[in-house]
């Protein structure tokens, strides 16, 4: 706040002579020029943010706003010499010499023509002479007309007429229109821009019955030169011309309302503002009054400073009592003294690139080589890409081929391994069934060797024996039976497991379509309302949060809180020449559709403060942060060009410089081509040599094209540049109904595929528990048969009924054997299969890895050789920009390099802030900021016991700069305030000495003329109380008492009036000099002395204009070139409501 304070400075206050440049003081120049008194001049040396104090009008302006207007003040530093005049200088009046200040070639009027103006619908051209002009007519012919067009032709305001308070009061009645023309002289060495206006400028204002005024400027030729009223201003300041000052211009009104004063401090601010001394008060007045609500601003920030130094000394003592964590923090101070070096690195890497990058321009010679070298690099490393580009594509081939047999191989092993399992469960029941038969073989062989030895038992002992015979017989039977079920079973609820999963994987798809119909059909839901809201808004286009956003920002700059306002979104600032382009401008654009730019990192953190706002931090618009600049990049030499195709750039209406040069830098549109069909861009991309300069192409559908590959666009519709929003907005509403019928049937098909799911669940379920219960059966079979086989039999079996099962048994077994072997040879087929098909497969695994190893360098090797690419291709952007712009560049480029630098230079600061030795960095900014990271995470661990240290040291740092600055801002104010104060002390003691010489003069000037009345007088100047007592006593009444002004007759007064003008016309200067009905209160004898004294200081300043307005006669005038009349006719008066007539 104490940045914002307004200062003056007074201690160069001169006045430049237009010829010499010399400065020009109270002793080189005797009379005071009639403009304004520039005296103050801004001062902001002292503070960063100071802004300087302007004075009210145009009286104030600064020299260095009007570089074209000459300076005419006058500073009064030398000014001792004509400071010491007294009473005693009037005995030696008569050797003054009055040099005149002017070449009178300029500022003089030529002629001024006036149509439908007040009552008059023609006057003039009225030709005035270089010397003296008399208008001479009766109330009504025009005469005050004529100078009030003067007035108001000149820029004046109504009210200074006294005629009114409007200018449509000025516009004749019955007409829209008033024209006023005045010609000024334009000649000699101080002629106002004499190569553009030539020997004369011609003023014409036109005002309107609705009383709006408008000016033009002409040459003498009539060439329209300027309707600024700033280009009038520099001409009236350069002549020397002020339209409100009596002394140039005094009309009737005011010369009544001088002659019928009685208050002598009317005359005294009369004196004043004559000589502009009460312009001079009021601007000493102004700065006294800033100058205390400076001093107190001061104070009441030394107030505050006690607070910051409170809280300094707070954080200071929390900074001191820090303890510390060991070799950790230790290492991170470290590094992040290394990451600031770090940075400056960076930086100074940058300016030396910059310093290359100049000195190739001023070797122009070497550009050629560079560039021709660069095109060498980008042609190998474009032949490298493609070599590499073309192994990438066979390996992929290969490797598209090999996964295809694998798929293959995996199937057929996964079928050879089936078939090897059952075929080894068939081995092994078959085996287990022989073991089987030779254990019953060897217990019947037993059985009859025990039957040969015990003899033969009784028939019903034999009758048992043979029906536990055919009871075992017939459970073998059965558990045969059951054994075939067992697989038949098995292999059932397989094929239902199978056939379960396959109907979960398809309600899983579809349930994953589902979801991603439903995805597609919010996102165009949502699209739709955006274009619904963006029937009223188009911004809502690109978010519904961005004409708030856009609303905040412009708040926020109308508050001051940017530097420069943002500007963005990006997409809502350009437009397209053809609208059929706009899929292919979106997708070339991309991400920048949403972006904004900011001029620099302040104006960003605080858009990012606002973003905030409206959008989470995943999901802000892009912000890019460059320079602004209000001239477009030069793309001559970098840019495209195709007889049949236009770039990017082409195609685009972009309004603002900021953004083309953005879209240039960033994408680079001056080189990308937009060619609407397909097979026209793959043949100029990819057949032959692409364009000169082209790196790309976009096709109308959006496809991508490079000189070696092909993209397919994302989206077939614009989403941001779209012409016809109903066309798209009747499109969205078609794909919203599809998707909701593609919901309706993926509902019924899932309802459906859920059904079957638990049907077949059920049937698995059944056949689970008919397995169940096989197995169940089984176990039982066995048990039966194991416990009629165990039955001691105590009866002799039969010999022969034995020996016949025996031979069935080995008949049997023979058979089971052959069944063995049978089983084993398959088995052995299925197994050396498997091992085929597991040998494939492992070689076309190994192989694909193979290709992956081998895959894995050419990517990165094709990353770097793009990154290559990507950077020649930039460096010969670059290069070919400096050989083409290399004289218009080279003083930019060195701007830069300053700018760099200086950067560079605040980098060092912060960099030695932090350490003040230079630290040797062979690492990555990056890098490093990962290891400072991941050191912060281990501190936080320990910072639960001693705080955050770092926070303690950022409010230390901040309290430490805050309480510095302000404790500067408040001693350099104080000083600058002590400095104004010894400034203004000697202003005021100048300014007194000049009123006191300028009313002296005055006096002997006014005594002189008076004398030449035969009359005596007095003047006498009251400074204390600003009054002005004039005293005039007529010959013969030179011992009355009485010698006010208010004694004298009508013309004694107009008469003594008319000394007292003299008087001021002598102390200053003006190019012209008019005066109004002067002499109508005069009788003839005053009236003849009053004209003598006229006409004789006519002659004195004879390269001064003087025009004069008089009812009455001029036949006593004496014959003279230099004289010249001006009769005025009596028109028909027409009724008219302005009222100015009878004025007149």
């Amino acid at each position: 706040m104490l940045g914002m304070m307004p200062m003056v400075d007074l201690q160069h206050c001169r006045t430049a002579d237009p010829k010499s440049g010399r400065l020009l003081t109270v002793k080189d120049t005797p009379t005071i020029p009639l403009v304004r008194q520039q005296c103050v001049n801004q001062e902001v040396s002292n503070l960063k943010e100071g802004s300087a104090f302007k004075m009210s009008k145009r009286k104030a302006k600064s020299l260095s706003d009007t570089p074209s207007i000459k300076n005419r003040r006058v500073e009064s530093e030398d000014s001792q010499r004509e400071d010491t005049v007294d009473e005693r200088d009037s005995l030696k009046f008569n050797d003054l010499s009055i040099a005149p200040t002017g070449s009178g070639d300029i500022g003089v009027i030529e002629s001024i023509t006036v149509k439908n103006f007040m009552c008059h619908h023609l006057l003039g051209p009225f030709q005035f002479g270089p010397h003296v002009n008399f208008i001479v007519g009766n109330n009504g012919s025009g005469k005050s007309a004529i100078l009030t067009a003067l007035i108001v032709g000149l820029g004046g305001k109504a009210t200074t007429t006294n005629r009114g308070v409007s200018l449509k009061g000025f516009v004749k009645h019955g007409e829209s229109t008033a024209d006023v023309t005045v010609k000024l002289r334009n000649r000699g060495p101080d002629a106002y821009k004499r190569e553009v206006y030539g020997e004369c400028i011609s003023i014409e204002q036109r005002i309107s019955s609705d009383g709006v005024r408008t000016c033009r400027l002409k040459s003498k030729s009539g060439h329209l030169v300027s309707n600024k009223k700033e280009e009038l201003t520099a001409i009236l300041d350069h002549f020397n011309i002020q339209v409100d000052n009596p002394v140039s211009i005094l009309n009737q009104e005011m010369s009544k309302q001088f002659l019928h004063s009685k208050s002598e401090s009317d005359k005294y601010k009369f004196f004043m503002k004559a000589t502009l001394l009460e312009q001079m008060k009021r601007d000493y007045i102004h700065i006294k009054h800033t100058k205390a609500m400076t001093r107190e601003q001061v104070e009441r920030q030394e107030e505050c400073l006690k607070d910051l130094k409170q809280e300094f000394l707070q954080k200071k003592e929390r900074y001191e009592n820090l303890s510390t964590l060991g070799e950790i923090k230790a290492v991170l101070e470290d590094l992040k003294k290394k990451m600031a070096w770090c940075l400056v690195r960076e930086k100074e890497r940058i300016v030396e690139q910059l310093q290359e990058a100049i000195e190739l321009e001023e070797s122009i010679h070497k550009h050629e080589e560079n560039l021709q070298l660069c095109q060498e690099k980008v042609s190998q490393a474009e032949e490298k890409l493609r070599d590499n580009q073309q192994n990438l594509d066979s390996l992929r081939a290969e490797e598209e081929c090999l996964s295809e047999d694998r798929l293959k191989l995996k199937e057929e092993k996964k079928t050879k391994n089936k078939a090897h399992k059952e075929q080894e469960v068939v081995y092994i029941r078959a085996r287990n069934k022989l073991k089987q038969s030779e254990k019953e073989q060897s217990l019947l062989q037993e059985r009859i060797d025990k039957a040969k030895n015990i003899g033969s038992q009784n028939s019903e002992a034999e009758a048992e024996h043979t029906k536990r015979l055919q009871k075992i017989s017939t459970l073998k039977e059965q558990l045969e039976k059951l054994d075939k079920e067992l697989p038949e079973l098995n292999q059932g609820i397989k094929d239902k497991q199978q056939a379960l999963f396959k109907g979960k994987e398809e309600l899983d798809k579809l349930r994953l379509e589902e979801k991603n119909i439903q995805v597609s059909f919010e996102v165009k839901l949502k699209r739709k309302n955006q274009l619904l809201a963006s029937r009223s808004n188009k911004l809502k286009r690109f978010g519904d949060h961005i004409p708030d956003l856009l609303d905040t920002i412009d708040k926020a700059h109308s508050k001051g809180r940017f530097i420069k306002n943002p500007i963005g979104p990006i997409g809502a600032c350009i437009n397209l020449k053809d609208p059929m382009l706009a899929v292919a401008v979106e997708s070339c654009l991309r991400s920048f559709m949403k972006t904004f730019c900011c001029d620099n990192y302040k104006d960003e953190s605080v858009l990012q403060e606002l973003m905030s706002l409206y959008f989470s931090k995943g999901s802000r618009p892009q912000i890019i942060v460059s320079p602004f600049t209000e001239r477009v990049y030069k793309t001559q030499g970098r840019g495209v060009k195709h007889p049949n195709y236009p770039s990017v750039l082409d195609s685009l209406i972009i309004s603002s410089p900021v953004i083309t040069n953005c879209l240039i830098d960033m994408r680079g549109i001056e080189s990308i081509l937009i060619i609407k069909e397909k097979s026209a861009a793959r043949k100029v991309m990819q057949q032959g040599t692409p364009p000169r300069n082209c790196r790309e192409a976009f096709t109308v559908e959006g496809d991508q094209v490079y000189p070696n590959r092909y993209y397919t666009a994302e989206y077939s519709m614009a989403k941001y540049l779209g012409g016809d929003l109903e066309t798209e907005l009747r499109m969205v509403e078609s794909e919203l109904e599809n998707h909701t019928a593609q919901l309706s049937r993926f509902k019924l098909h899932l309802g459906s595929v859920k059904e079957d799911i638990q049907h077949m669940e059920g049937q698995l379920h059944t056949n689970i528990m008919a397995l169940k219960k096989t197995l169940a059966l089984v176990n039982q079979v066995k048990a039966s048969l194991t416990e009629l086989e165990n039955v001691e039999e105590e009866q002799i079996d039969d010999i022969s009924s034995l020996e016949e099962v025996a031979q069935e048994n080995n008949q049997k077994m023979e058979s089971e054997k052959q069944t063995v072997h049978e089983a084993k040879e398959v088995l052995d087929k299925h197994a050396k299969a498997v091992m085929d098909i597991d040998k494939q497969y492992s070689d076309v695994r190994a192989r694909l890895d193979q290709l992956a190893e081998e895959m894995d360098p050419l990517k990165e090797e094709q990353a770097k050789i793009e990154a290559e690419c990507s950077k020649h291709e930039r460096n010969l952007r670059i290069l070919e920009s400096k050989l083409k712009g290399h004289q218009d560049n080279i003083q930019a480029m060195r701007m830069e390099l300053a700018s760099k630098e200086e950067e560079m230079k605040e980098y060092v600061a912060k960099a030695k802030e932090i350490s003040q030795e230079r630290q040797d960095v062979n690492r990555s900014a990056k890098s490093i900021d990962t290891e400072i990271t991941r050191l912060r995470k281990r501190i936080s661990v320990q910072e639960s016991s001693h705080g955050d240290q770092e926070q303690v040291v950022r409010e230390y740092a901040e309290a430490l700069t805050n309480y510095r600055d302000k404790s500067n801002q408040v001693r350099d104010l104080k000083k600058f305030i002590d400095r104004l104060d010894n400034i203004m002390s000697d202003r005021q003691n100048r300014y007194k000495i000049m009123r006191r010489s300028l009313s002296v003069r005055c006096k002997l000037y006014f005594n002189n003329f008076l004398f030449k009345m035969s009359c005596c007088g007095s003047m006498m100047f009251d400074h204390n109380n600003e009054t002005l007592s004039i005293s005039v006593k007529p010959p013969g009444r030179e011992n009355d008492s009485m010698s006010d002004m208010r004694s004298l007759s009508g013309g004694e007064r107009s008469f003594s009036t008319v000394c007292f003008i003299l008087s001021l016309w002598e102390i200053t200067e003006s190019p012209f000099r008019c005066l109004d009905e002067f002499d109508v209160y005069m009788d003839m004898h005053n009236r003849r002395i009053s004209l003598d004294l006229l006409l004789e200081l006519s002659e004195r300043q004879h390269l001064r204009q003087f025009i004069f307005i008089t009812p009455l006669t001029t036949s006593n005038l004496p014959k003279s070139s230099h004289i010249n009349i001006h009769h005025l006719q009596d028109p028909e008066r027409e009724r008219s409501h302005t009222g100015e007539e009878g004025s007149d």
